[in-house]
């Protein structure tokens, strides 16, 4: 009986082995001693290595896996500290034995085989289906492609590594852990607040309390809270078009009611058409997809149609930093007198997007209820990104982030528009003021699918128009190009290239 248990159990690494388990959980981000001890783990908890039994001597591993003693010497130390090894005098380092105490025997997948019970039918049981949206699809190997005309991507070269490592460290100060570590309930971290206030808004030309301010996971959580709050079946919301997708989604699924409203080159015409709303969603200092700015004058306009008729504006407010002439137009929010107008921000989009921090300003009775919606959805956002970003923007670095993506954005701008002109003139280009994107009308009857696969086949990625847009087969063919996630000096060739698909993909005539 013995025997045949022993038979069962799993047979621990030897040898050539130990080098293959080393590099099967390699990661060059991490240490050779991380390496290690990520090693160890994995072995552990997927059952390589069982609890009490013991592992070879430090000298002996760092033989198998070629590095130095001392790095197993600390790996060794401090999965011990860490409960995963024992150490016994004289005798070696063991695996704990409690080490897998309190976790369920085998796993889920053990205790429910497959097959077993009747199928669930979660088809009848599914009243929305955001899968099944029109929305913006980008490759998720994107970084691999030499070309990637891509918006709102990472690009590391104009990341403040540096900076933000300092800012990291500065956030886990011993008394900054006991500020932000602790459950906020619903509240944001105070420092935030505190610089966006003095430091951000007053860019746009906007003043809040803090009872008017709250922060958000990026500005698509700021929209479907918003949403959430103020809009059921038979809402009637205005959205630009060719307009936002995600905005477009997160309103259709509260109404059917949801009216593109078209606009031309300076953004969205205050026409009749907007009496009839009760929400209007709207992107004036850089209008998502076409880039265009909505001139003061109209924007003046346009509140006075809002109050006129009750209408809320809802002003995403994506990429108000950048202005290539350095001369931003002041925020709709700005020039608001009857709290009307929801101002949502984005605090990552020009730093990383990855970090996924947003904001809304608006009346405080609307952040109160958006904060106990927040609370029952995630609580607050990630408090330790809150006090690095606070202390980020506390230093000057924010501001000096802002200066270097603005001049990096008109030069590569400016390079784009130079090279789409002598690569493919056929092509149309609506001009902007700024901002890390250009709307590009292709030749007539150019199948703009067709050609951002075919593009990719040469190393381009380009976003193609028809997404933007409320309904398929909009007259014309687009595409957005984004500049923001590609070298200056990799423009040309990239153009190049994607004019090549674009006479490939050419309709004969």
């Amino acid at each position: 009986m013995t025997d045949k248990r022993a038979a069962t159990q799993p047979q621990p690494p030897e040898g050539a082995m130990w080098g293959q388990l080393f590099r099967r959980s390699a990661r060059p981000s991490l240490s050779l001693q991380g390496q290690i001890r990520e090693m160890l783990v994995d072995a552990i908890l997927s059952g390589i290595l069982a609890p009490g039994e013991s592992i070879p001597s430090s000298r002996e591993l760092a033989r198998h896996l070629g590095v130095a003693r001392i790095t197993v010497v600390l790996a060794y130390q401090q999965l011990a500290e860490e409960a995963f090894l024992l150490s016994r005098q004289r005798k070696g380092h063991f695996i704990h034995p409690d080490v897998l105490k309190g976790r369920t025997p085998g796993g889920a997948a053990a205790s429910s085989p497959p097959g077993e019970g009747r199928r669930t039918d979660w088809s009848r049981r599914l009243w929305l289906l955001p899968s099944q949206q029109r929305s913006i699809v980008k490759e998720e190997d994107w970084q691999r492609y030499p070309y990637p005309f891509l918006y709102g991507q990472f690009d590391k070269e104009l990341f403040p590594t540096a900076a933000w490592r300092e800012c990291c460290l500065k956030a886990l100060g011993v008394l900054d852990i006991r500020q932000w570590a602790p459950d906020q309930i619903a509240r944001d971290d105070e420092m935030l607040i505190q610089q966006v206030q003095t430091k951000i808004l007053p860019r746009r030309g906007v003043w809040a309390s803090a009872d008017e301010l709250i922060i958000t996971v990026g500005a698509q959580h700021a929209l479907y809270m918003v949403a959430d709050l103020l809009m059921r079946e038979g809402t009637a919301v205005g959205i630009e078009e060719p307009g936002y997708p995600d905005a477009r989604n997160i309103f259709s699924s509260r109404t059917s009611q949801v009216i593109p409203l078209p606009v031309d080159g300076q953004g969205l015409p205050v026409t009749p058409l907007l009496r009839q709303l009760d929400y209007l969603y709207v992107t004036p200092s850089h209008q998502c997809p076409t880039g265009v700015t909505m001139p003061l004058a109209r924007r003046e306009a346009l509140l006075e149609m809002a109050e006129a008729h009750d209408i809320i504006l809802i002003e995403d407010d994506y990429e108000s930093e950048s202005s290539f002439d350095g001369q931003p137009i002041p925020a709709l929010k700005s020039l608001d007198r009857s709290n009307r107008v929801i101002y949502v921000g984005s605090l990552s989009k020009s730093l990383a997007p990855g970090l996924r921090v947003g904001y809304i300003v608006a009346a405080p009775e609307l952040i109160r209820e958006l904060r106990a919606l927040r609370r029952l959805m995630i609580r607050h956002p990630a408090t330790f990104v809150q006090r690095t970003l606070a202390m980020f923007i506390s230093l000057g670095h924010y501001e000096a982030q802002q200066r270097r993506l603005a001049q990096a954005q008109k030069e590569r701008h400016a390079a784009l528009t130079a090279a789409m002109a002598e690569h493919a003139p056929g092509c149309r280009i609506t001009p902007v003021r700024g901002g890390g994107s250009c709307w590009v009308q292709l030749p007539d009857n150019m199948p703009v699918q067709a050609l951002a696969q075919r593009a990719a086949a040469h190393g381009v990625l380009i976003e193609p128009g028809d997404v933007f847009f409320a309904r398929p087969g909009t007259p014309g063919s687009f595409m957005r190009m984004g500049y923001q996630s590609i070298p200056a000096n990799d423009i040309g060739q990239g153009v190049k290239a994607l004019a090549d698909a674009i006479r490939e993909e050419q309709p004969e005539k």
